[in-house]
């Protein structure tokens, strides 16, 4: 349990709430530099497969989903997800990353057969499956996560991203996506794909009528997580976007909160070494910015995204435009794997 009346937890929550914008900017871009001194900023061109929109879960958030019966929802064939890694391929990709909904009529097998199909016939990294996935995959065919991990690690997965975080606070959880896998168990999921060797990224969605100590306590359990596994390779941080979704009416954060959050993140999770902007969400030029509040990854260059355009956010970019962002914000672009490996002769000069 986090404890919110500690000196460290009031004492981050006050500089997230009082602290002059610019200030805590320069106390966020001096840990990036005391983490990553050499001033390159990484990126990853990968490419989003959403295998089923059909969903139970019924997220207040998401406009992506359908309903099963649904006359728009949909199962992707192994030949067209096939067919989607090839055309990444050509553009550069070196990993897809797969999420989907909670679809019931999906049997367990044919997850195992379509990360096979994908080894045998596409290779290439797959990054997929988050946390809420897997609880509903244990749920649904009354297996243990970890055996759910197991086989899906032993037929092809090689990490799992950090999806369906949202706000670790239960009670957030309780009122905006009840039906997905609790606050507890999204992180225990997490340790228990570290303990079996899988890196993992890690998230927070804020923007859902969620208290700014909410968001605090949520980065203090991502990091005792992390004291405990060593796991998560990076954390993404984006605000929600409510146009399309149950949460309609909920009020847009603006760039102001999101670098501050990006700021505090920043601060808070010492002990995770990378942060990714998101400008996916955010766009370009707030995405540059952010590279001076402790974000040291300008993300991916996203070949496909579906999920957030489908609540009216879209923002599209290029290999030349990424490197020429980062470019002048004043670092060295550099592409990279999942892992943060970087990949040889990328660095720009």
């Amino acid at each position: 349990m986090v404890d919110r009346n500690s000196s460290e937890f009031k004492s981050f929550l006050e500089l997230y709430q009082r602290a002059p914008l610019l200030e805590l900017g320069q106390l966020a871009d001096a840990k990036r530099k005391e983490l990553h001194p050499d001033g390159v900023v990484t990126y990853i061109v990968d490419r989003n497969i959403n295998y089923t929109n059909v969903c139970v879960a019924d997220c207040k958030f998401c406009a992506f989903y359908r309903r099963p019966k649904h006359a728009e929802g949909y199962v992707l064939s192994f030949e067209e997800i096939g067919r989607k890694i090839e055309e990444a391929k050509r553009l550069g990709a070196v990993q897809i990353l797969m999420q989907g909904g909670h679809n019931p009529y999906i049997p367990f097998e044919w997850y195992l057969d379509l990360l096979r199909y994908i080894k045998r016939n596409h290779p290439i990294h797959i990054h997929g499956f988050s946390p809420s996935e897997v609880d509903f995959f244990a749920t649904r065919f009354r297996m243990s996560a970890e055996e759910v991990i197991r086989e899906l690690q032993a037929a092809g997965l090689d990490s799992i991203p950090g999806g369906g975080g949202e706000i670790l606070v239960q009670e957030v959880r309780d009122r905006v996506a009840r039906k997905k896998a609790g606050a507890d168990r999204w992180l225990e999921i997490m340790e228990i794909a570290h303990r079996l060797g899988m890196k993992t990224s890690v998230t927070m969605m804020y923007g859902l009528g969620e208290t700014e100590a909410d968001r605090i306590e949520h980065l203090f359990r991502v990091r005792e997580v992390q004291r405990r596994t060593g796991g998560f390779t990076a954390f993404i941080t984006w605000p929600l976007q409510p146009e399309h979704t149950a949460m309609a009416d909920t009020p847009k954060t603006d760039a102001v909160t999101y670098l501050r959050t990006v700021a505090i993140s920043r601060l808070v999770l010492d002990n995770v070494p990378n942060l990714q902007a998101s400008w996916v969400t955010m766009g370009l030029k707030v995405g540059q910015i952010s590279l001076r509040f402790g974000c040291n990854d300008f993300g991916s260059l996203m070949i496909e995204e579906n999920v957030v355009s489908a609540a009216g956010t879209t923002h599209r970019t290029t290999i030349e435009e990424i490197r020429r962002h980062i470019l002048d914000a004043g670092f060295k672009p550099a592409r990279r794997l999942q892992d943060y490996t970087i990949i040889p002769d990328e660095i720009a000069a």
